[in-house]
């Protein structure tokens, strides 16, 4: 996002903690570099890290928002985020806020108590005080309405750089990762963060109950553990589906193209999902998608007939894969219009236009384009 506005000719910086940091990324305290135009600052976490707090990057945001026509803050119930609508107060600095997700009613009814504190203590005002809110789909809104104290709010999507995905990496990458007896089977990919909401849940049993009935299916689980990987092996073996089923871990760079490319669909029956910019790189690949109708892009998909949206149902997961499965050239054609989807509507270049027509109206004190 970042680097497609920079790219339009203006100076954008990140200031940012050292929070969940990838060395593998070159992220670490006291590190700051260019990246496509955008000026990268990292700041070291202190006590308490829950909070990610940083008086270091405190300080470094009120000289940053001093010079700034406009902030975004990204996040809430944070540090930073307090630190930078303080500075942005003492500056007289408009803001754009984006809660990621984090005021969707399944989300917000996890640790309830402590939200309901920081939201009294900073999180309320900040979300009052905000210029704008910025959803990256029309339905995160709306779920999220109850508890934006009537702030406005602007749509602008996430996006993807599309000459990434134009050509993908020969057949057989992800293939090779497969078990030998398994290598000839059609794909059903997840590739996602091993998490709570992601609906793992309900594609092993899912995805075991369609297996039963064909024959030729394998389940990939791709993706960092993030505290469900134990479970969701032990819902796989207590389906008896462990000689169906791969976790490959983390997939990234051309691995994760490679994913997509050897792929028959991709998989993703969320609880709660802001955007879910995998299903997007999926779509890019052309590949059909199942998603859950709490993916806040499910409206989009299916007026696009570009994947099949199911409830949070385990029935309804297992008819979903199936559906896609039996009819191979139906699932051909909603993968080719997937692709079309997403060329027409998810690039940075003309998304990055959008957000600079926000920019701009906040900076001028304006009411942004909705």
């Amino acid at each position: 996002m970042a680097r497609a506005v920079a790219r339009r000719g203006h100076e954008v910086a990140i200031l940012t903690t050292d929070r969940d940091a990838e060395p593998r990324e070159g992220l670490a305290a006291g590190v700051a570099f260019d990246d496509g135009g955008v000026r990268v600052s990292v700041f070291a976490q202190g006590a308490p890290r829950a909070f990610a707090t940083s008086w270091p990057l405190a300080r470094a945001l009120d000289a940053e928002v001093a010079r700034a026509d406009v902030v975004h803050i990204h996040s809430l119930f944070l540090f930073h985020v307090w630190a930078a609508a303080r500075a942005c107060r003492r500056h007289g600095k408009p803001y754009l806020l984006r809660p990621h997700g984090t005021l969707d009613p399944f989300i917000r009814r996890r640790r309830r108590l402590e939200k309901r504190v920081l939201g009294l203590l900073f999180q309320d005002r900040v979300i009052r005080e905000a210029a704008a809110l910025h959803w990256t789909a029309a339905e995160e809104g709306a779920l999220a309405a109850p508890a934006c104290f009537g702030t406005r709010g602007v749509v602008v999507p996430n996006g993807l750089n599309l000459s990434a995905y134009a050509t993908l990496p020969p057949e057989g990458g992800l293939r090779a990762r497969l078990p030998a007896g398994a290598r000839g089977r059609r794909i059903v990919l997840f590739l996602s963060r091993l998490n709570f909401k992601k609906g793992l849940d309900l594609l092993v049993p899912a995805f075991a109950r369609v297996a039963s009935r064909v024959d030729d299916l394998h389940l990939v689980v791709a993706g960092p553990d993030d505290g469900m990987e134990a479970q969701a092996r032990g819902w796989v073996a207590a389906e008896g589906i462990g000689a169906r089923v791969t976790f490959t871990g983390l997939l990234s760079g051309e691995a994760k193209l490679s994913a997509f490319r050897d792929a028959a669909c991709f998989a993703l029956p969320s609880y709660s999902e802001n955007f879910g910019i995998a299903v997007v790189e999926a779509m890019a690949c052309g590949l059909p998608v199942l998603v859950s109708d709490k993916v806040n892009i499910w409206r989009e998909i299916a007026a696009a007939e570009a994947g099949h949206v199911v409830p949070t149902t385990v029935d309804a997961v297992a008819d979903g894969l199936e559906a896609i499965l039996r009819d191979g050239a139906a699932a051909a054609a909603m993968g080719t219009r997937a692709r079309a989807f997403v060329a027409a509507h998810y690039d940075w270049a003309e998304i990055a236009v959008r957000l600079e027509a926000v920019y701009r109206a906040l900076a001028e004190g304006r009411e942004p384009p909705a």
